[in-house]
């Protein structure tokens, strides 16, 4: 996705700057062990939030933080909308949201998306897509599709690799292109995911869960944490498995997360007895969906927190290979837990992609079966009827 030179009046504004600076030494500090042991002087970024913060509190004549340990606190026991800055937007936030999840201690999803997916252009903000965008480059030059639609299953199916499935990795051949890669974005695991000598993977989106000190585990997908406990999934001793190597976590958050969702959605329109191409001309989009009457639709899966950050980041689905219809689908829970995620990313979509609809997951498949009945009225169909404003079906 290009990025825009305009910034939208609510993320231009003062209070929404800060809580992203906020949200930035969070993420800068999260290798740190201990944060309540802190001393000074504090690292840069961090101090320069707290700064700001400490000023936006004397503003509204409110009590500051004594200092980046209760900031921090802030962080972790106060929702966004508890805070003493009175200029945030209405609704920006919902009422529980956090940058610092309450059980786990670790950086939410939204104070991710906060912090690298908002304005600016920091390698950080993009190292997700730099990795993406370099798969792309390489399987071209390798002329080779099917390189690049084994490397995205790779950091969908197996965000977590042993020292033996690592050897196993680099004996692909369809790898080989991107093993370059693969090398840099694999890291080995961290200690802190580690209990009792052994690792726990998450039964249900495969990446590590985290030992809370209360007993229990945590997984850092939203979505898992929604649907409750996180299920036990594959459990790896560190004296056996040696090596213990995870995917990064912008591609864990970016990648692997959205990606969990389009495969469901493969799976589920292959029941229906549909075709579907995933990722094709080199990730143009996530799914090409052939219809037996040949009609064609193009999606593209994302899975944010924030529904005003999904809504800047709107574009047109790319026309190349063509298609009849496109859209952008989130997972249904986003809406479950936030009741008006689909009108913020209205509101938040920029003129050009007006024509851009956002559906959930659910409701996609709900249209695929009208389609497939026959029916070829508004319920079966993925983008609006073209207008003037939003042009042809290409939304």
């Amino acid at each position: 996705m290009s990025d825009r030179p305009l910034v939208p009046d609510w993320l231009a504004n003062p209070d929404v700057v800060l809580v992203r600076d906020v949200a930035t030494a969070v993420i800068r500090l999260d290798g740190v062990e201990n944060l309540d042991s802190f001393t000074l002087p504090y690292p840069a970024e961090a101090q320069r939030a707290l700064d700001a913060m400490v000023l936006a509190c004397l503003r509204t004549a409110a009590r500051p933080p004594s200092g980046l340990p209760e900031l921090i606190r802030w962080c972790r026991t106060r929702p966004l909308g508890s805070w003493p800055l009175d200029r945030i937007p209405e609704r920006l936030f919902a009422a529980e949201d956090r940058l610092i999840d309450a059980e786990s201690g670790e950086p939410t999803q939204l104070c991710h998306e906060l912090a690298i997916k908002g304005v600016g252009d920091s390698t950080g903000r993009q190292y997700d897509r730099l990795v993406i965008h370099e798969a792309m480059r390489a399987c071209r030059d390798a002329s080779s599709p099917e390189s690049y639609t084994a490397f995205r299953r790779l950091l969908v199916t197996r965000p977590v690799l042993t020292e033996a499935e690592w050897s196993e990795l680099s004996n692909d051949l369809f790898l080989d292109p991107v093993w370059f890669l693969i090398e840099e974005i694999y890291a080995p695991a961290p200690a802190g995911c580690r209990k009792d000598g052994a690792y726990l993977c998450c039964g249900r989106c495969l990446t590590l869960l985290t030992p809370l000190v209360e007993g229990g585990w945590w997984c850092e997908r939203d979505q898992c944490r929604y649907r409750g406990a996180a299920p036990h999934g594959r459990l790896l001793e560190a004296a056996e498995v040696g090596e213990l190597r995870q995917l990064r976590r912008p591609l864990r958050q970016f990648v692997t997360g959205p990606g969990r969702a389009e495969v469901d959605l493969e799976r589920e329109l292959r029941k229906l007895g549909l075709t579907v191409e995933m990722w094709p001309g080199y990730d143009a989009y996530d799914l090409r969906i052939t219809f037996p009457d040949s009609h064609v639709w193009a999606v593209d899966v994302k899975d944010w927190a924030h529904p005003g950050f999904l809504g800047r980041a709107a574009e047109a689905v790319r026309p190349d290979p063509p298609y009849d219809e496109a859209c952008w689908v989130v997972p249904r829970f986003r809406v479950l837990i936030r009741r008006d995620y689909l009108d913020v990313f209205a509101q938040k979509r920029p003129a050009h992609a007006a024509g851009l609809r956002l559906l959930t997951d659910d409701q996609l498949i709900e249209a695929a079966r009208a389609r497939l009945c026959g029916e070829r009225g508004p319920g079966a169909r993925i983008a609006p009827p073209a207008t003037p404003e939003n042009g042809a079906d290409h939304a």
